[in-house]
């Protein structure tokens, strides 16, 4: 293969990848709106009109429009079925692939939230989004002030819904940072996601707070109770920094609390020196992976007895909330993965979560709110079962487990 040396040469390789990018992308929608045609056509074949003629035949193609990809914008041709019955008909042909007013794709909606949270400005979003996905994208400052109207409505509609009749038996919670959010004192994001009855996880509370404190998840709580939430999950899991567990425990006491191993590993790794970091990680993996309470007792004995005389404040911070730490043995051993940590809210927010002071480019409360709405939903749907879902009904009935099993005798 010749070697590619000048600009112009590499720059007419790029643009000969994108046209192949975009010409692939093009090719496979184009074959599966027909596929897609061709299989309605096969449903409804038996359907015919009063005078013996097929109901429904092939029409040509709707007028070509562009649709708003990473690779560019893509010219379209959908595919049209013609109704050649005189009686008015339920049945229509209307492409899930490609919905009548679909502009631009999904993963464009989510870009647009990531970018505000990493502090691009409304009229910079053009220029940004050009230089990413090629020249043929452009969304206009005047087109993103509208999107980010339509997504405030959403969350405001959402953040109304009833929950009665709801019933969760875990929470994930912790307060979001961003760096170049969030001006005034309300500067975080607070966060709850719950695992219901059937096993799959879902946004519960999305609400800006002040510092993650007592008063502002309490504020919380007290909403979803007034939306009509009855009653708590069985356990809760978050760090062990948060006013969540003081409002926690005045709103819903019955609820038993799990502290996020990931942030207490972090919060000890960082009183000790580099190089014991990874040693001391290993040994705080053996606590939490330990098959048994028992055994995760005896390897907290290990650290203290390791690190106590000369890292005091670590050790200090492991013992600290000790048997919050360990509540998770007295669940299903096949939801131990899920609720050990809050990892459901730390990975969604890994790529723009940043504990670190504000740069240029604040917004308002309300428009990062929203932008986290629309992040998290779009993750949502990315979000698997727990495992061992069928476990749920158990915990939910109060049955008793000892060491992840179940207690038959109970």
């Amino acid at each position: 293969m010749e070697k590619i040396t000048g600009i112009e040469d590499r720059s007419q390789l790029k643009s000969a990848l994108w046209e192949l990018a975009r010409e692939g992308a093009r090719s496979m929608i184009q074959v599966a709106l027909l596929q897609e045609q061709q299989e309605f056509l096969e449903q409804y074949g038996h359907n015919l009109t009063e005078t013996g003629q097929k109901q429904f035949v092939k029409n040509g193609f709707l007028p070509e429009r562009n649709i708003m990809m990473p690779a560019g914008n893509i010219p379209v041709n959908a595919p049209r079925i013609r109704d050649q019955s005189n009686q008015k008909s339920d049945i229509q042909f209307s492409s899930k692939i490609l919905p009548k007013y679909l502009r631009k794709t999904r993963e464009l909606d989510d870009l647009i939230p990531f970018l505000y949270l990493k502090g691009i400005s409304t009229n910079d979003f053009s220029e940004v989004l050009t230089a990413m996905l090629g020249s043929d994208v452009s969304v206009s400052p005047a087109s993103v002030v509208r999107l980010k109207k339509v997504w405030s409505d959403e969350f405001e509609e959402w953040n109304s819904r009833s929950l009665k009749n709801k019933k969760y038996v875990y929470w994930w919670a912790d307060g979001v940072y961003f760096n170049s959010r969030m001006d005034g004192e309300r500067n975080c994001i607070l966060v709850i996601i719950g695992a219901t009855e059937a096993g799959n996880k879902e946004i519960l509370a999305i609400q800006t707070g002040y510092r993650e404190s007592e008063i502002s998840w309490r504020e919380l709580l007290m909403g979803l109770k007034k939306r009509g939430l009855s009653q708590g999950p069985k356990l809760a899991t978050g760090d062990g920094a948060l006013g969540f567990w003081k409002a926690l425990r005045q709103e819903f006491s019955e609820t038993i609390e799990q502290r996020c191993w990931v942030h207490k590993t972090a919060n000890i790794l960082d009183k000790f020196p580099q190089s014991l970091q990874a040693s001391a990680k290993n040994k705080i993996h053996e606590i939490y992976m330990s098959d048994t309470k028992e055994n995760a007792l005896k390897s907290f004995d290990d650290f203290v007895s390791l690190y106590e005389a000369k890292y005091p404040k670590a050790v200090e911070c492991l013992l600290k909330n000790k048997n919050e730490t360990l509540a998770f043995y007295d669940f299903p051993a096949d939801h131990w993965q899920h609720i050990r940590s809050s990892n459901p809210i730390e990975s969604t927010f890994a790529t723009v979560r940043l504990r670190t002071n504000k740069t240029k480019g604040s917004g308002t409360a309300n428009e990062t709110v929203t932008m986290v709405f629309k992040m998290i939903q779009s993750a949502e749907k990315r979000w698997r079962k727990l495992r061992g879902f069928k476990q749920i009904l158990l915990v939910m009935e109060g049955r008793k487990f000892i060491n992840g099993v179940l207690d038959i005798a109970a």
